[in-house]
């Protein structure tokens, strides 16, 4: 089965949230599960980031609802598509090795 990623700016309500987040990045780590690979960050919406230090990770599977998905043009999907490939390399592997967040920065989609 394909991994879709929502594109940034896509606007969803996660299992047991009551506020609305909104997708500000992909594949990220915290320093609680440095070892766990997250598939979006997030912002509540619609007030956006408050403070840097207060944002959300959450994976695909722990969205209950989307409201709104964001922008897509041909950048954005190829973007996309390579930050599925990047994450199902990371999933089949137990290594650690890298860090995708990194590794997405460099993705560049020219």
């Amino acid at each position: 089965m394909e991994q879709k990623i929502l594109p940034l700016g896509s606007v969803v309500l996660l299992n047991g949230g009551t506020k609305k987040v909104m997708v500000i990045g992909y594949c990220m780590k915290t320093p609680e599960k440095p070892n766990k690979i997250y598939d979006y960050c997030g912002c509540v919406f619609p007030e956006g980031v408050l403070r840097s230090d207060v944002t959300c990770v959450f994976n695909h599977e722990q969205i209950k609802e989307i409201f709104f998905s964001g922008f897509q043009n041909e950048e954005s999907n190829k973007f996309l598509e390579r930050v599925v490939t990047l994450t199902s390399k990371n999933a089949t592997s137990n290594t650690t090795e890298g860090d995708s967040r990194f590794q997405i920065e460099s993705l560049g989609t020219e």
